[in-house]
């Protein structure tokens, strides 16, 4: 078949390490927010609902969620952070639901944003490489011009722009090629395929820098807590992904090799093998010199996470 693309405690020492912070996770049981969570462990008070709990389309719920965060830190003598994991990522569906995507994506962030601004609290949403064209040769710096080609990438620009022109605290922080042991993505898929079939066809022409999500949460907990003690990076648009770039196909074979599996059996092809409904862009690379620059810490090199994805979740729990 061919394939296409498709969300412990700190080290004291470590400068990741947030006491003094409250986090509230929208989005908190998906890829990202559950490995905040988990990362954030008994250093931070952190809460973190999914959206059967905490719907970022309400905005009663909303309000209720991000008014008690700011009471019950100050309380406590905390700074209170939140940070919007919540999206609609269905690619493909969402362009017979751009209604549906649009909501979560873009009308949700809108609400969340004006609640933090009324309420004093700091936001941090997290965005996407597909808000941009893909037509690019070189790395995308976050002042590049948008040019989103699906729904889904109309959607997720509309709530940048939703949550940057609230009036609210906030930073825009974008990623792509987001893997990890929660939910479904291309990692468990890969995983999956490499035991159903004997081999497989994956895209070769779309590049990109596949991101775990567990190296994302740690980027985005030193984030938040720079903004809590109030030293937030000036630029409120941030580029954060895996060291480094690749093709899906060659993202792939590394599969392959992390399961023990003849990295061989995975073979090449186009795009225009394995249409979509959705374009994707051709080229995801997202210039992460925006992240280092303000002196957050680089994620490390997209292949040494995955060896360490693979280390720490094991080939025999991702095949399940």
């Amino acid at each position: 078949m061919s394939l296409a693309a498709p969300e412990t405690d700190v080290d004291p020492a470590d400068p990741r390490a947030s006491a003094g912070l409250s986090l509230l996770v929208v989005g908190g049981t998906g890829q990202v927010g559950s490995d905040l969570a988990a990362l954030a462990g008994d250093r931070v008070e952190v809460r973190a609902p999914g959206s059967a709990e905490l719907d970022v389309t309400q905005a009663g719920g909303l309000v209720e969620a991000v008014s008690q965060l700011s009471a019950t830190a100050r309380e406590a003598g905390r700074a209170p952070v939140v940070v919007n994991a919540a999206a609609y990522t269905a690619v493909d569906a969402a362009e017979e639901h751009e209604e549906r995507a649009f909501a979560v994506n873009a009308d949700g962030p809108r609400m969340l944003a004006a609640v933090c601004s009324s309420r004093r609290v700091p936001l941090i949403h997290i965005s996407t490489d597909y808000v941009f064209s893909g037509m690019e040769q070189r790395p995308y710096e976050p002042e590049d011009s948008l040019g989103p080609r699906s729904a889904y990438g109309r959607t997720k620009a509309a709530g940048e722009d939703a949550v940057l022109g609230s009036g609210a605290l906030a930073w825009i922080v974008r990623t792509a090629w987001v893997y990890g042991a929660a939910g479904s993505n291309f990692v468990k898929t890969i995983a999956r395929l490499e035991r159903e079939r004997d081999t497989l066809s994956v895209v070769d022409d779309q590049r990109g820098s596949p991101t775990w999500s567990a190296d994302l949460a740690g980027g985005l907990l030193e984030l938040a807590r720079r903004v809590a003690g109030g030293a937030g990076p000036s630029r409120k648009v941030l580029h954060c992904t895996g060291g480094g770039e690749t093709t899906w196909f060659s993202f792939a074979r590394a599969v392959f090799e992390e399961l023990g599996a003849d990295p061989q059996r995975v073979r090449p092809c186009g795009s225009d093998e394995f249409p979509r409904p959705a374009p994707r862009p051709a080229y995801s690379v997202l210039s992460n010199a925006s992240w280092t620059e303000s002196g957050l810490t680089p994620l490390r090199p997209w292949r040494e996470a995955l060896t360490a994805f693979f280390t720490e979740h094991g080939a025999a729990a991702l095949r399940a």
